[in-house]
């Protein structure tokens, strides 16, 4: 046990005998089961994903070709009840969001008090090695004391002595939003509200301690005797907010936002699309509605290629998790094992990549048939490398 200033250690060696050849083989047969469960549902991952895809281009597709840029968003046109409408302005909200325990209030869209707790945090290295047939590990426990926004429970360390945390936070965390948010003459729908998302932190230089046993420094409020060296249960308060809604002298001008929904008297609301998606589309910013549809599409390319990247490294797990066994086989040799696990790893790889976009290719076939019979030949070619580069002798 080493003490190095605020950060505390210790090192715990444990040792168990070797598991023998029935062991690993029972535990192999496990990773078989959990490999062919990962291998199905990323079929449906794959599969599911394109038809999201090609939904949500063929959605912006149509919203685009519909929606009406709006002449004045201080006035509700009749006209264009019912229809997908594009507009863009200031935010504002009838009354302001305050926190009357720290005396703070501001005109926006949503206010978040952020406390954080001075608390010990455990951190574990371990490394694995073979000595007298047994295996060991050893484990390096560090404690330090940190700022945290969740209570650490202490109880779950390995040495709780010394390193023991509160149960709970005397404040609590919270987020308030404002019941109505307009741009202009039109309500926000609670979708629009919700994507208002952008938290910057609050700065309290101009406010004054609330009370006699908080004290402010920087953009915090402490609960603490001495805010410069903390003790474990101290706490610290932060604010921030989102959707800045009327002019602050602090802070600048209400913030613009572009949104593109449908009319519903001065509502704005989700415009349900022929293909059954769903648009409520909100940035901040002022935008045109081209630049906006352009971001949409960018959005749904970067979440699809992120879901077929998902797809495929769950097919590779799967296909490499049911082919262990092989390599429990023969892990008494470490020369024929060391090629056996090259191979493995090359035929997983070969697999999921034409399994995936052989899979790609029938979610395409419903909307794009061409598309499809591209991909699914283009799923052939790993396999076809793959046989190139095995000798003849061997393909015999």
């Amino acid at each position: 046990f080493s003490d190095t200033g605020s950060r505390k250690e210790h090192v715990k060696i444990t040792s168990e005998s070797k598991p023998g050849f029935l062991e690993r083989l029972s535990e192999t047969s496990g990773g078989m089961l959990v490999g062919l469960v990962t291998f199905l549902l990323s079929f449906y991952l794959l599969f599911t994903n394109e038809g999201r895809a090609l939904r949500t281009a063929k959605s912006l597709d149509e919203g685009l070709s519909l929606v009406i840029p709006l002449d004045s968003i201080h006035s509700v046109s009749q006209q264009n009840e019912g229809r997908l409408v594009h507009l863009a302005g200031a935010l504002s909200t009838s009354k302001p969001l305050f926190d009357p325990s720290y005396g703070l209030s501001i005109q926006a869209v949503k206010l978040k008090r952020n406390v954080e707790m001075y608390q010990w945090v455990e951190y574990e290295e371990s490394t694995e090695y073979e000595e007298n047939g047994e295996i060991k590990k050893e484990t390096k426990y560090s404690y330090n004391t940190e700022w945290k926004s969740e209570v650490v429970n202490s109880r779950n360390f390995d040495r709780e002595i010394g390193h023991k945390n509160p149960s709970a936070m005397a404040v609590e965390s919270f987020t308030a939003v404002s019941p109505n948010v307009q741009v202009g003459s039109f309500v926000l729908s609670k979708g629009l509200v919700d994507k208002i998302d952008d938290f910057k932190q609050l700065s309290l230089s101009h406010l004054e301690d609330p009370h006699a046993d908080v004290t402010r420094g920087g953009d915090y409020f402490y609960h603490s005797e001495n805010p410069r060296r903390p003790e474990v249960g101290d706490l610290r308060v932060s604010f921030f907010y989102a959707g800045l809604s009327g002019d602050d002298p602090h802070l600048g001008s209400a913030d613009q936002v572009t949104v593109i929904a449908r009319q519903r008297g001065d509502q704005l609301v989700p415009y349900h699309t022929k293909s059954g998606d769903v648009l409520q589309i909100l940035y901040p910013g002022a935008l045109s509605v081209e630049e906006v549809f352009q971001k949409e599409h960018e959005s749904n390319t970067m979440k699809t290629w992120v879901l077929r990247g998902a797809g495929w490294l769950a097919m590779f797990v799967g296909i490499s998790l049911m082919t262990r066994i092989f390599y429990t086989l023969v892990d008494w040799f470490p020369v024929v094992r060391d090629l056996v696990n090259i191979g493995l790893k090359a035929f997983a790889f070969c697999v999921a990549s034409s399994l995936s976009l052989l899979t790609i290719s029938i979610g395409w076939l419903f909307y794009r048939p061409l598309w499809a019979l591209l991909i699914g030949l283009l799923s052939v070619v790993p396999l076809v490398v793959a046989k190139s580069r095995v000798p003849p002798k061997k393909q015999q």
